[in-house]
């Protein structure tokens, strides 16, 4: 069906969970002379296929005068802006498309249209000057969701309520200012919500005073997945994060801020959300429809969104709708992601700098150990804030449950903004004073394991969410800090702001060299401005209370030298090893001679090299950077304390011919029988098992988890060759094999799919000989996750204190290589 309008219900026919990838005869590549196709999006159309993709236009809405303008005006000039824009932008492009009768659909909350077609489209559509880039369609996971222990409700006064609401001191804040966040509203973007629910149903902004519903501009299902235009969840999963947002059952809270109101866009079919449903939704915000989608009324925008979903790393492709959201002045709350314990595990979009994210920690105040860490984008420090994430009790279809996660946490931080602007009208709508407030009343949690300081690091953030110290905070008398950072009379961006005084804060220029510190007790205060590559300023300021203060400052460049060299390792120059100095933003990759470049201020670095995964170590060296200086450095080879080492390899993929089936697609694991003990970690190994998720486990069984993290690790799953350890799906189409060929076991994983996008396979073989040498190799890659940007390539010991870990997090992978691993001995006699 082809769409010309823009979208609505027709969004239905819209889903990108359907599209499968699987082998198909080799097509010549389509034309490209602009570099404008992604190369994921190039592997597709090579395969001769009509797919989708998204073509992105050029052209940016300007959305300064939406931010200057006061309360709900501000989605108006948002929604005015935008649409404007891509009506005249998208005019050619589309007159273009109708002409080939293509199926599309525009979008313009980010200046997008959606197209269905091969090759031959792609490249006419990347040849128009107006478009920027052509993607390919994708889909964003859900976190899997397994019920966690209920805890018992906690008895305030005349009511109940749960651990996590206690712990964040909402109860007080209730009672001592009267306080339930009444006219905000909240909304989320997530499975859907049961409307109806004992705990949702008076606080959907959808029934009226008499009982009757009107569900245009309160619900949106662009999915197509609930019938007759009726909120209903199929799920779970946003009828939970709605009730943490604003539930109460008869005396039973469960909600933040019960007093608010709640609508809800449907940007996820299921356990996974297309990127047509998320950006419809995400423009439903701004402006919300009837539930045709016609009739945009930006009046009717919320004041909250919630987002407990995301996809991992960064990715920057919903950027324009959360800057969108922040000029509207709708404060945009995610989760952070479920991909901990290891560092820069936070996920897109959390991981923005414009996206305020939660951590997630237990009832004793603890940091979950799934709790994605940062940092985020441009080194900010994710995630911002922790709430309570485990054992978390809400609603969902029919009754209640007890869930963990991330999506869990970040509820919390939506409800606390409900209840700051329904107590301080003055903050609603200002995203960046409501962050500050946030921020400086968390109580600070001291772990710098992935970098920060103890007071804002990137496992707990600014520290853990207090509901009450955030709305007692915000209601003293205050003043506020602002003024604007310049270089050469150019805005100085990403500059920070520090004040000492009565308090002390901190801010970061934006890209128009401003900052604000709000909520200052009156005082003088001492203001430091540092930014990379320019030397220090400061000054002394006096701020009173119900005033705004100007301070700017112009920042003077700092001398500058450069270091240049070239990286080798054990098998000559090492490609795409980053190059760093330590304290400061300057960062290098290695060319595929192994050359890098740097250019800092002058002065002392330690200079650190950081392969991307692989069997060399990483360096530290000292260099003192008072000139132009050339440094060439070998890395040694990377053993762990067993003594086990790596090597690359290429070639010598080996099939499997036994079939042996895991008792479920998903996160199982099957026993297989070995041919001969195996030398593993200074002990003979007599069983295996074999994991869905591209591990073998030896002796005790295997810890089926699908949540990859670095190693070692003591957390199960231990004693295991993690030959790719990812969320993987053996369907129909896979299937796992054994082999014996001579003193080799092979373990073979075959045409495997990846459980949050089924467009992407790979193949995956496991040699072990007899002495305990280790071969992985990779063949079949479909998609940029083939290619180990999501996985954990290595080994690691019984209870998980030594390990040998290739690559986390990477994308070392390529058809045909692998990687061995090798014992440093075995006994004599035995190999």
């Amino acid at each position: 069906m082809s769409v010309h309008g823009w979208p609505g219900r027709a969004l239905t026919a819209a889903l990108a969970l359907a599209l499968l990838t699987v082998a198909a005869p080799a097509h010549a590549a389509p034309s490209d002379p602009g570099g404008k196709l992604a190369p994921d999006l190039r592997a597709q159309l090579a395969s001769g296929r009509t797919t989708t993709f998204w073509a992105v236009l050029r052209d940016r809405a300007d959305l300064g005068p939406a931010r200057r303008a006061a309360g709900k005006e501000r989605s108006a000039r948002v929604y005015s802006a935008s649409m404007g824009i891509a009506e005249r932008s998208q005019r050619g492009l589309r007159a273009m498309l109708k002409a080939r009768k293509a199926s599309f659909t525009p979008y313009w909350i980010a200046n997008t249209v959606r197209v269905t077609g091969d090759a031959d489209l792609a490249a006419a559509v990347a040849a128009r000057p107006e478009v920027s880039r052509v993607l390919a369609d994708k889909t964003v996971p859900l976190p899997k969701l397994s019920p966690a222990a209920t805890l018992p409700g906690v008895r305030d006064g005349t009511q109940t309520l749960e651990w996590n609401l206690d712990r964040i001191r909402v109860p007080r804040v209730w009672d001592e200012f009267g306080d339930r966040g009444e006219g905000i509203v909240v909304a989320t973007v997530d499975t859907g919500v049961q409307w109806d629910h004992p705990a949702l149903a008076a606080a959907y902004r959808g029934r009226a005073a008499d009982g009757t519903v009107n569900h245009d501009y309160n619900w949106f299902d662009p999915t197509g997945v609930c019938t007759d235009g009726v909120p209903c969840d199929n799920a779970g999963h946003g009828s939970h994060t709605t009730g943490t947002m604003v539930g109460l059952d008869g005396d039973h809270a469960y909600g933040v801020a019960p007093g608010a109101k709640w609508i809800a866009a449907k940007g996820c079919e299921s356990n996974s959300c297309s990127t047509a449903s998320l950006l419809a939704a995400g423009q439903w915000i701004v402006a919300p429809t009837d539930r045709a989608g016609n009739n945009p009324r930006p009046d009717l925008a919320p004041d909250v969104v919630n987002n407990s979903w995301g996809g991992w790393g960064f990715d920057p492709w919903y950027g324009q709708i959360v800057d969108a959201w922040v000029a509207a002045g709708i404060f945009p709350a995610f989760s952070n992601g479920n991909a901990g314990p290891g560092c820069a595990t936070a996920g897109s979009p959390g991981n923005y700098t414009a996206a305020y994210a939660s951590g997630a920690y237990d009832s004793a105040g603890l940091v979950a150990s799934f709790s994605s860490r940062g940092s985020g984008q441009d080194g900010s420090v994710k995630p911002n804030i922790s709430a309570p994430g485990v054992d978390v009790v809400s609603s969902i279809p029919g009754g209640y449950a007890s869930y963990s996660g991330t999506s869990m946490a970040s509820p919390h931080t939506a409800g606390t903004v409900a209840l700051l602007w329904s107590a301080v009208p003055a903050l609603r709508r200002d995203v960046a004073a409501t962050r500050q407030v946030l921020d400086v009343t968390a109580g600070d949690a001291d772990d710098t394991s992935c970098g920060g300081t103890p007071a804002d690091n990137n496992v707990y953030g600014e520290g853990r969410l207090d509901a009450y110290a955030a709305v007692s905070g915000a209601r003293q008398p205050s003043g506020t800090l602002a003024g604007t950072v310049t270089s050469d009379g150019a805005p100085a961006a990403g500059a920070t702001v520090e004040i000492s005084g009565p308090v002390n804060r901190q801010s970061t220029t934006g890209a128009d060299g401003a900052y604000r510190l709000a909520l200052l007790p009156e005082g003088s205060y001492r203001i430091t401005v540092t930014k990379y590559g320019f030397r220090t300023a400061s000054g002394t300021v006096e701020v009173k209370a119900g005033d705004t203060t100007r301070f700017d400052i112009a920042l003077e460049a700092a001398p500058t030298a450069t270091v240049s060299g070239t990286i080798t390792g054990s098998q000559g120059p090492i490609a795409d090893a980053t190059v760093s100095l330590t304290g400061t933003p300057a960062t290098a990759r290695t060319d595929a001679y192994g050359r890098f470049h740097l250019t800092a201020p002058v002065g002392r670095y330690e200079l650190t090299v950081t392969p991307s995964g692989g069997c060399d170590a990483v360096q530290t060296r000292t260099v003192d950077l008072t000139a132009d200086t050339t440094l060439d450095i070998r890395l040694a080879t990377r053993w762990d304390a067993y003594g086990y080492f790596c090597t690359r390899t290429t070639g010598g993929y080996v099939e499997g011919t036994e079939r042996v089936d895991p008792p479920a697609p998903d996160d199982s694991a099957v026993e297989v029988p070995l041919p001969f003990p195996v030398w593993f970690y200074g002990r003979y190994q007599p069983r295996a098992w074999v994991s869905t998720n591209g591990q073998i486990a030896f002796d005790t069984g295997v810890d089926t988890a699908y949540n990859n993290v670095a190693i070692p690790d003591p957390l199960p799953p231990n004693n295991v060759i993690s030959a790719f350890w990812d969320d993987l799906y053996v369907d129909e189409e896979a299937g796992i094999y054994t082999a014996t060929v001579g003193d080799r076991f092979v373990v073979e994983w075959r045409n495997v799919r990846f459980y949050a996008d089924t467009t992407q396979r790979i193949s995956i073989s496991v040699e072990i000989a007899r002495d305990g040498t280790i071969a992985t190799h990779y063949r079949g890659l479909q998609g940029v996750l083939a290619s180990g940007g999501s996985a954990t390539i290595g080994i690691e010991n019984a209870d998980g204190t030594d390990g040998l870990q290739f690559s986390n997090g990477t994308s070392p992978v390529t058809e045909g290589s692998g990687v061995t691993f090798r014992p440093p001995s075995v006994p004599v006699g035995r190999r």
